[in-house]
């Protein structure tokens, strides 16, 4: 006899397992779990002998998928910037506010007022929104403190964000996101001063990978190369903002660094793209801000397609560019947008968001082994969740094996 904690039956699995074709479909699927991580996952018929469990779950022919994964989020921020919002609809670009001082200006001048607590209060709702739509593991990048005392807050209101939810945070340290006002005209010197929080930061724990905005209006190749060098010493991987706005060849760096992926891309060319894809990085495309900025380029998936880059999709929620929670919406976006197929967009923020983490070994499949993270839905078939607009069919949502 083989126990188990619990076992959902009389379930439709979408197991985004890569040895099955397409979304990995059970039609009639269970799932057992012991101690929060998943021993079976499969046909009902091909289940262990005598698998039994103290608590047995009728699903009623619902579909189980594993829980959603937002792998590039910039959750935790003083202030918003609805203000600049309007300034866009009047005329403005992103990158005239940003020279003007606003744009990631004023959230930091807002985060760093704010406390820790102040931080973690105000994320915690961005944060509720995404897990009531069956997300279960989030990814939360630094970048709004410019400096060392305010990024490590941010990093720590992250983690306390993790350990006082039922949720998994990764943190990404983005120092490297914009030139603070005291650097005004030196990014040399603040390159140089975000090589140094890079230990420290790494030596307390607070940091899963290191990030930069490699642009015209950040940081250059070279300088984006000098701080992805230093994580590096540290053991630590990479992540990349790439050629959103403009082709600074930040998708063939991110390659040049072994990094887990190269998000936005949107003027990434060929060269780059087959670079990662050498390199296996992760794409991570983010419609929230392609709309939100009202761009005009789409990232070339096509490109993405032909070389076999793993596409994710994300939220990038954040107060300026996607003040966006909600990845169902997110994929219905990647789907309109971006021509992404139904298959492409669940497995986008499953299996390769899991992967644009480097946590697929962990999470992001219905697999034996992985963490019982599960999202159980309300849906005919799995594409009313890329369909649907403005809908939240999720019956329950399941964290390391327990009902949350």
């Amino acid at each position: 006899m083989t126990l188990a904690d619990r076992v959902w039956h009389r379930c439709r699995l979408a197991t985004l397992s890569p040895h099955r074709e397409g979304l990995g479909v059970v039609e009639d699927g269970v799932i057992a779990a012991k101690d929060g991580i998943i021993v079976y996952a499969g046909p009902k018929a091909d289940a262990p002998t005598g698998l039994d469990a103290a608590e047995r779950i009728d699903c009623e022919g619902r579909w189980i998928t594993p829980g959603l994964v937002d792998c590039h989020t910039h959750l935790v921020y003083g202030g918003n910037r609805a203000e600049e919002f309007e300034l866009r609809l009047a005329g403005a670009s992103y990158e005239e506010i940003a020279r003007r001082g606003g744009g990631i200006m004023s959230t930091v001048k807002a985060t760093r007022t704010a406390s820790e607590d102040a931080l973690v209060s105000g994320a915690q709702r961005r944060l509720e929104a995404l897990m009531a739509e069956g997300v279960t593991t989030v990814e939360i990048k630094s970048g709004y403190g410019l400096a060392f005392a305010t990024e490590q807050r941010q990093l720590r209101a992250a983690r306390r964000l993790g350990s006082e939810n039922q949720v998994t945070v990764r943190t990404t340290f983005l120092g490297a996101h914009a030139l603070p006002p005291e650097r005004a005209g030196d990014s040399k010197a603040y390159i140089a001063d975000v090589c140094d929080m890079i230990p420290k930061l790494a030596t307390e724990g607070l940091v899963d990978a290191v990030d930069a905005f490699c642009e015209n209006i950040a940081f250059s190749v070279e300088e984006t190369a000098q701080v992805f060098a230093r994580a590096r010493e540290c053991n630590l991987r990479v992540k990349l903002h790439a050629d959103q706005l403009s082709n600074l060849g930040g998708a063939a760096l991110a390659a040049r660094f072994g990094a887990l992926s190269a998000d936005h891309l949107e003027y990434a060319d060929e060269a780059g793209i087959a670079a990662m894809a050498a390199a296996g990085t992760a794409a991570v495309v983010l419609p929230g801000a392609y709309y939100f900025l009202r761009e005009k380029q789409t990232p070339p998936i096509d490109l993405m397609r032909k070389h076999r880059v793993p596409i994710a999709l994300a939220t990038d929620s954040n107060p300026g560019s996607s003040p966006l929670t909600s990845l169902l919406l997110t994929m219905n976006m990647g789907a309109t947008l971006f021509r992404l197929t139904v298959d492409e967009c669940i497995a986008a923020v499953t299996r390769e968001a899991a992967g644009a983490l480097g946590l697929f070994s962990e999470t992001g499949s219905l697999e034996a082994g992985k963490r019982c993270d599960l999202a159980i839905w309300d849906v005919e078939r799995p594409a009313e969740l890329v369909y649907r607009i403005g809908f939240n069919p999720l019956h329950a949502r399941v964290f390391r094996g327990q009902t949350t």
